[in-house]
């Protein structure tokens, strides 16, 4: 990877990836954001960002890679209402 680029709180990077990848670009870049929004590194705005996508759209991402909207845990869940 080589970050060559930073505009407007994105960074722009060249990712090396199998030519059978080059058909399926945004959907190389919406799986990559949803994996990165799992980690916690994205937030869903970022994520959506990335995608070229509004943030209220993101959602339905997440949803086709089987990832959950919320980043709670249950034991996180079930302190908030203690």
């Amino acid at each position: 990877m080589y970050l060559y680029a930073y505009y407007n709180g994105m960074a722009t990077m060249r990712l090396n990836v199998p030519e059978a990848l080059e058909k399926e670009h945004d959907e190389t870049v919406r799986l990559i954001a949803a994996k990165l929004y799992e980690a916690g590194k994205l937030s869903l705005g970022q994520a959506a960002e990335m995608c070229g996508m509004k943030k209220w759209d993101f959602p339905a991402v997440l949803a086709k890679f089987n990832i959950s909207y919320f980043q709670y845990s249950g034991d996180d869940l079930l302190n908030e209402f203690k």
